[in-house]
């Protein structure tokens, strides 16, 4: 009796167990499962909640796609960049979209590429111009005073204003904005390539 007692109680330890095991199996496996999928789900709202960046450079264009390329500088004289292009993280952050370059007081202000003029008018508290030169490009020149009217058709180099003050941009500055399908890239590299630097000597002998 003794020792059928103990064979029962062993098998009534031994279901038990095996019950709880069970019991355990399928909470493993789903722990196992979202572990596995744990990445794919933490990528997949990280880049849901990742905000599109600005390409700083044209958008998979070739010179040949690009109207009039190289476009022509805006102002004559020396072409010194005094703030450049700085692509923003989405449309509300924070940066520099297009480049502010040197201008004389009252210069005038020249379209870079052939176009039609979009839109010239005061915004908040700076006069400008914009010009759509087609293929997605879209120019705009601040601050600017223009007698242009929308729809002028202009070519390029013809004058389009003169330079102003008021906005962001420096006073002593024109600011260049470009838009290739509504997205601001950097004009920098419309205007041919960049001059290579020239190291002079640092000493007289």
């Amino acid at each position: 009796m003794q020792i059928g007692g103990r064979n029962r109680g062993a098998r009534r330890e031994h279901e038990t167990s095996h019950a709880i095991a069970s019991r355990r199996r399928p909470r493993l496996v789903t722990a196992l499962c979202l572990l596995a999928i744990a990445p794919g789900l933490s990528g997949a709202s990280a880049a849901a909640t990742t905000p599109p960046r600005y390409d700083a450079a044209i958008i998979d264009r070739s010179a040949d796609d690009v109207p009039g390329y190289p476009w022509r500088w805006p102002v004559h004289g020396r072409h010194d960049v005094v703030a450049p292009f700085r692509a923003s993280a989405h449309d509300y952050a924070a940066g520099h979209r297009g480049m502010d370059i040197a201008v004389q007081s009252d210069a005038e202000v020249h379209s870079p590429a052939a176009g039609v003029v979009a839109f010239r008018g005061t915004v908040v508290d700076r006069p400008l111009i914009t010009i759509d030169h087609g293929g997605g490009y879209v120019t705009t020149l601040e601050p600017v005073v223009s007698e242009r009217d929308p729809g002028d058709v202009i070519a390029a180099g013809d004058v389009v204003g003169t330079a102003a003050a008021g906005g962001h941009a420096v006073r002593g500055t024109l600011h260049v904005g470009v838009r290739v399908e509504g997205r601001y890239v950097n004009p920098r590299g419309l205007f041919g390539a960049v001059p290579r630097a020239v190291l002079l000597p640092c000493c007289s002998q």
